[in-house]
């Protein structure tokens, strides 16, 4: 997901209610990552790995490691607060994030094979702020969504996580989410809406690295 006003302030313990304490030495966590992976070039709309479901991730060892190095690698050449696998041509589920939520705070980690859970009707509370997405850069449209969000899964070693959102965060777990079963954001927006979000795209130049599309 492409970054808002960023403010500052985690890998796998655990809170009491059993979800990932993704929060604590953020910074220190995200920077490891980081220098261990190399950068790679962001796919964008219109290639065929980010129009469909992506495998879900069964080996959980060195190749996997590597590949979310890489991704915390590339998110942060793009700026950006979250990234999917496939953004950079992977086709698995996994996705990374290092995202603030509304108070602030700075939430890093990796989820494999994610499941959005369904929420009850007095969490839907819907925010329709601005979103944005590195696959189609350079552009921005408000799109409603729930602001929470819990997503359960896996991290890197195959051990179940849940992990949970309020606002600005919670909106990039369901955009990321929405990456590994092929769908951007702007298969939410009406045609009108995408359509302004495409020719937002095509006058402006990415600030970062893309895939050319054939």
């Amino acid at each position: 997901m492409a970054q808002q006003p960023v403010h500052e302030h985690s890998d796998d313990q655990r809170t009491d209610e059993g979800f990932v304490d993704d929060t604590t030495d953020a910074e220190q966590r995200e920077a490891a990552h980081r220098e261990r992976g190399t950068s790679r070039p962001i796919t964008v709309v219109g290639n065929p790995v980010l129009h469909k479901e992506c495998k879900d991730v069964t080996e959980f060892g060195d190749e996997l490691a590597q590949l979310i190095d890489d991704m915390f690698a590339s998110q942060r050449t793009a700026e950006g607060v979250g990234l999917a696998a496939n953004q950079i041509g992977v086709d698995l589920k996994v996705f990374v994030y290092d995202c603030p939520d509304d108070e602030g705070v700075r939430h890093v980690g990796a989820v494999c094979n994610p499941v959005l859970e369904e929420l009850p009707a007095d969490r839907r509370v819907l925010d329709d702020s601005n979103e944005g997405c590195l696959s189609v850069p350079g552009a921005y449209a408000p799109l409603a969504r729930p602001d929470y969000a819990v997503v359960s899964g896996q991290d890197a070693q195959g051990n179940p996580i849940k992990v949970r959102g309020t606002g600005y965060f919670a909106r990039c777990l369901q955009h990321e989410t929405d990456h590994l079963y092929g769908y951007l954001y702007i298969d939410r927006l009406s045609k009108r809406e995408r359509k302004d979000v495409l020719k937002q795209m095509a006058e402006n130049e990415p600030r970062y690295p893309v895939v050319a599309n054939d």
